[in-house]
């Protein structure tokens, strides 16, 4: 079905509606109209990386582990994965008569926000600080959600729009304040490629930007994403968020006038109740029932581009036995293998020999954890594989002691109920060991979401600190001290900084993220050396005490690769394999206004297989306006085999290598663009770390 068919067909069934009746179809838990043949539906859906909140779904790792794959065909075969088992399970849910929420098609993924600050809780939900990272990252997570037949697959959806990014225990009311050049540069081209790719959902943020409610943003909606981007998808609230355009932001008295305004403004569909009050508002004559119309044709449009109402539903053949099967397992353990960043590497002391190894300790509180694998936002799996697991699976003729160590944060001695001060043991089996792994790091209930509570580590989800919790770090410095040969898993989200005591201490330092159901048999397979890492860093780790900007400033000074005062601990791009790649001949091929074909030939020059993850960078002098330090433009993903040679092909789109002005404008620089070619950042701390630099292409 095209689109404009599906428009003509919603015009056509929205016209039979009675203006209440069109009123009610604007919430997310949309009821039935039987004389219509309308059966309830419930917009509400999660898929950030797998079928959320609705019983069993492959776990695949979390979004920004996705990102730290920098290969956007994988990130497709995952969204594809994703809808796939969205279809299976909608099959049963119509088939029973189950029209609850979670259980439509309706996704509301992939988060395009950008990462700006390592503080934020729901950083780990993003593709990460880069914004042409994530606007290739989520096109094709958003292709593989919709897929490319004559239905949609799924429906994804673009959030939230726009500039946000923390702090949580504000969102409800606080006022995001971003430049033009900053809007335009860093927090808006996500959206935009996104929506010029198709995708047909867009939801607001919680937000203010520059002084307007972002669900009800005249701007930002209706001239930046309707006129100027001409999207004609639907346009959905964050959860609650129209309460808040009259209960915090005050940009309306009451709920009748926050209903109408966020209608007036294009927002379709609203998740909560604030829309109930469309009836009062249209009764006084605060809104027509042209702008009902309007929205309600736009949800029906999706509606029937999903399927709904044919006699033959498509996607109807897919199967219940598709959820978490072989196949998809098979898929989720190479993205855990792919996005696995080894930052340290010891004078090679990775892979390790299993014949040496008689006492394994796998120590701390991530050794056993589930829901360090999942995230947030999950799905729940048929099988989880924990750090532990997959050690002793890897590792079966070793004796391997596992111990909790210590709890993600806070430290308590003297506990009636117990299991708050388990350092001693901890300590106790890595003094008996071989090898130990420290497996460290955050879950969900530490940062993410709201969480609505402080602790000693966290604020409402958000990070105080950029190293880790003190009892774990107590843990982890104790540790070190009665072990040799330490390796650190650390799992979380963000940035963290282990200290100098442990980094210098510690053989391999890994940061595996939450890698998903079968994360830890993918730590395991590295660490026995079964494949080589070749994960990239998505964001920029930070020291512990760095000098970073104040939290509520959206200000891009100071912040990620592209703009960083001083060094970084490991540079965004970063990341280390047990092979070794050469780049050479790199060179431009083709270029006209609209693009520049890069071509580079990459040598794997090592002992092993291994996955080379190419970049382009964009450096810019003598611009007239504020330009990034660098400016990732390219990503290539190659698989080569020992000795073997490949040419990687990049297509950089004009896009990316403009300069932004202070007005938002994209130009062409003044100046010189070089671009650098390699398997890295082009700065000064990448260099040091690779021991290599990247190639330059002088435009």
């Amino acid at each position: 079905m095209t689109k404009a068919q599906a428009k003509e067909n919603a015009k056509k069934l929205v016209a039979k509606m009675t203006v209440e009746e069109k009123m009610t179809q604007l919430l997310y838990n949309s009821p039935a109209i039987e004389r219509l043949g309308i059966k309830e539906y419930n917009w509400w859906n999660e898929g950030a990386h797998g079928v959320a909140r609705a019983g069993t779904a492959t776990v695949f790792p979390h979004t920004i582990a996705m990102a730290a794959t920098f290969d956007p065909e994988l990130v497709e075969k995952i969204a594809d994965v994703i809808s796939t088992e969205a279809r299976a399970k909608y099959n049963k849910h119509v088939k029973y008569g189950d029209y609850d929420i979670f259980k439509g098609l309706t996704f509301w993924a992939p988060n395009i926000n950008i990462f700006r600050d390592p503080r934020w809780g729901r950083g780990q939900e993003t593709f990460g600080e880069c914004p042409y990272l994530t606007a290739t990252l989520g096109t094709h997570f958003i292709k593989g959600i919709q897929g490319d037949g004559e239905f949609l697959k799924a429906s994804a959806c673009s959030k939230h729009f726009a500039v946000h990014s923390g702090p949580e225990a504000d969102r409800h009311g606080f006022d995001a304040i971003a430049t033009p050049h900053d809007l335009f540069e860093t927090y808006l081209p996500a959206f935009e490629k996104t929506v010029k790719s198709g995708v047909t959902g867009v939801m607001g943020a919680y937000n203010r930007t520059n002084g307007e409610a972002c669900c009800a943003h005249s701007y930002l909606l209706g001239e930046i994403l309707r006129k100027q981007w001409a999207f004609d998808g639907y346009v959905v609230s964050d959860c609650g968020a129209l309460g808040d355009i009259y209960k915090f932001h005050k940009c309306a008295e009451t709920k009748t006038e926050a209903a109408a305004l966020a209608l007036k403004n294009t927002c379709d569909l609203n998740c909560g109740e604030t829309y109930d009050a469309l009836v009062d508002a249209y009764e006084q004559d605060m809104i027509t029932e042209d702008e009902i119309t309007a929205a309600a044709e736009r949800l029906y449009m999706i509606r029937y581009l999903l399927g709904e109402f044919e006699e033959n539903r498509p996607y109807s053949d897919i199967g219940f036995d598709k959820l978490d099967c072989k196949e998809h397992k098979e898929l989720n353990k190479k993205a855990a293998e792919q996005c696995v960043v080894l930052l340290k590497n010891e004078n090679s002391y990775l892979p390790l020999n299993k014949g040496d190894l008689k006492k394994i300790a796998v120590v701390g509180p991530n050794s056993l954890s589930v829901t360090a694998l999942e995230g947030n936002y999950n799905a729940y799996a048929s099988e989880y594989i924990t750090v532990a697991d997959g050690i002793r699976r890897e590792f079966t003729d070793s004796v391997i002691m596992v111990e909790k160590g210590a709890n993600y944060c806070g430290e308590f001695t003297n506990h009636w109920s117990g299991f708050q001060n388990m350092i001693s043991d901890g300590v106790a089996a890595a003094s008996e060991a071989d090898v130990t792994i420290l497996a460290l790091g955050l879950d969900c209930s530490i940062e993410g979401e709201d969480t609505g509570y402080d602790n000693d580590y966290t604020a409402c989800g958000d990070k105080k600190s950029l190293y880790l919790p003190a009892t774990q770090q107590k843990l982890a410095e104790k540790v070190c001290e009665v072990c040799d040969n330490v390796i650190v898993v650390l799992m979380c989200g963000s940035s963290i900084d282990l200290g100098d005591k442990v980094t210098n201490h510690a053989k391999a330092i890994i940061h595996a993220w939450y890698p998903g159901s079968l994360g830890g048999l993918a730590v395991a397979n590295i660490i026995a050396g079964n494949v080589s890492p070749c994960g990239k860093l998505p964001v920029t780790i930070y020291r512990g005490d760095h000098n970073l900007p104040d939290f509520t400033d959206y200000g891009m000074i100071g912040k990620t690769y592209r703009y960083i005062e001083g060094d970084a601990l490991y540079p965004f791009g970063y990341g280390l394999s047990f092979t070794s790649f050469a780049y050479d001949n790199a060179k431009v091929v083709e270029a006209d206004s609209e693009k520049i074909t890069v071509s580079v030939e990459i040598e794997n020059t090592g002992d092993m297989k291994g996955i080379e993850k190419a970049q382009v960078y964009a450096s810019y002098t003598d611009s007239r306006t504020v330009t990034p330090h660098f400016q990732l433009c390219g990503i290539k993903s190659l698989e080569l085999e020992k000795g073997e040679k490949k040419t990687a092909v990049f297509e950089i789109d004009r896009y990316w290598i403009k300069a932004v002005t202070d007005d938002g404008s994209r130009v062409d620089p003044d100046g010189k663009i070089t671009l650098y070619v390699g398997g890295h950042q082009p700065d000064a701390v990448s260099n040091k770390l690779l021991s290599n630099e990247c190639i330059k292409i002088e435009l």
